[in-house]
């Protein structure tokens, strides 16, 4: 879903260039320039257009996502001009729309920098009856991505912020880590888990990029794993544990390992040794199996993955599309809660529209 949506995104970028070289061309100063010097004044424009190339330092995702915004927002203020011209019968004189289009995209991605760089708390309560008078509080963590907005040691400081919360719990809900990440802050973002100290412990679940796609990074799942395991955490790959005779936190293995041709065991499977009277915490990093969850009985099922939509109204194309079950939040089916969280970063692109950043406290009763 993602590659058709960045193929849309690539061929979107395209012909955006050629239509934002025609807009910049409009400006008054490149029209008396053209007057004299035709070829010139749209090499200027080119040029112009090419500053936005500055943004492919960080990657071309990035570059794309503002190729995309500026076209969009350029084309809809193109349409509302030439609305406002055509009932005040005006002839275009200046060209407000570009500038106006210029002033809007950098305002709207200037907030959704500011957004993918600041975490926020996220707080749900949950009861039932299963748990007996017992209060847990859980920390929910999913898709930090090391390496995009936050490297080791900013990670470091969010765990700080979540030692600080006195948890009962953490629980990692999958990629922790991205393709991208070198090894170094992979290294550093272990070692800062190792800080915290919940009664009931720190608890992995895989997601799609922490095992990797690829072989550049220099590591791989198996060395994720080890450095979380040396760390204090519990990693769960298709298994469950009971907590203080309490509770159990089940980890899925991602939906990815059957994609690249392994398999992950049902919910069913993974639920049939467990008693049912006790509550259950599923950790699955994609929230496309509700259904599925719902009909084996678990409890409570916390996914990440989506980012909450990252870029609107990319997460919303996706759930149209039957990609996943839920974007972001709370939903409930049958006796089965779900929560979906927008992770506390996001993959590839520094800028959030679609939702923030967040780290998620549940208080359970």
């Amino acid at each position: 879903m993602w590659l058709v949506i960045f193929g849309l995104m690539l061929l979107l970028s395209v012909g955006g260039a050629v239509y934002l070289i025609r807009g910049i061309h409009r400006f008054s100063f490149l029209q008396k320039l053209g007057e004299k010097h035709r070829w010139l004044s749209w090499a200027a424009a080119v040029f112009l257009l090419s500053l936005t190339g500055l943004f492919g330092l960080i990657n071309t995702w990035t570059l794309l996502v503002v190729l995309i915004h500026l076209f969009i927002f350029w084309l809809v203020c193109d349409i509302i001009a030439t609305v406002y011209r055509k009932i005040r019968g005006r002839e275009r004189v200046r060209n407000y729309a570009g500038a106006a289009a210029l002033a809007f995209t950098a305002v709207y991605l200037g907030i959704g920098w500011y957004l993918a760089h600041h975490v926020v708390l996220k707080e749900y309560s949950f009861s039932s009856p299963k748990l007996s008078g017992e209060n847990i509080r859980a920390v929910l963590v999913a898709d930090a991505h090391i390496g995009i907005t936050l490297d080791g040691a900013d990670f470091e400081e969010q765990i700080d912020r979540i030692s600080a919360l006195a948890p009962d719990i953490v629980l990692i809900a999958g990629d922790f880590v991205d393709d991208d990440t070198d090894k170094a802050d992979m290294t550093a973002a272990c070692k800062a888990l190792s800080k915290l100290s919940p009664r009931y412990g720190t608890y992995f679940s895989f997601g799609n990029h922490d095992k990797g796609y690829y072989d550049y990074r220099g590591y791989t799942g198996d060395d994720v794993r080890e450095q979380l395991i040396a760390n204090g955490v519990k990693v769960l790959e298709d298994e469950s544990v009971l907590i203080d005779d309490t509770f159990y936190v089940i980890g899925r293995q991602d939906k990815s390992e059957e994609q690249k041709g392994g398999s992950r065991a049902s919910m069913e499977e993974l639920m049939k040794d467990t008693d049912r009277s006790k509550y259950s915490i599923v950790l699955d990093h994609q929230p496309n199996s509700y259904d599925e969850e719902a009909a084996a009985g678990a409890d409570l099922v916390l996914s990440g993955h989506t980012h909450g939509g990252h870029l609107f109204p990319a997460g919303y194309i996706g759930l149209a599309f039957g990609a996943n079950d839920r974007v972001y939040g709370t939903e409930r089916r049958g006796s089965t809660d779900f929560l979906v969280t927008s992770g506390i970063s996001g993959w590839a692109i520094p800028f959030r529209t679609g939702c923030t950043p967040e780290i998620v406290v549940i208080d359970l009763s």
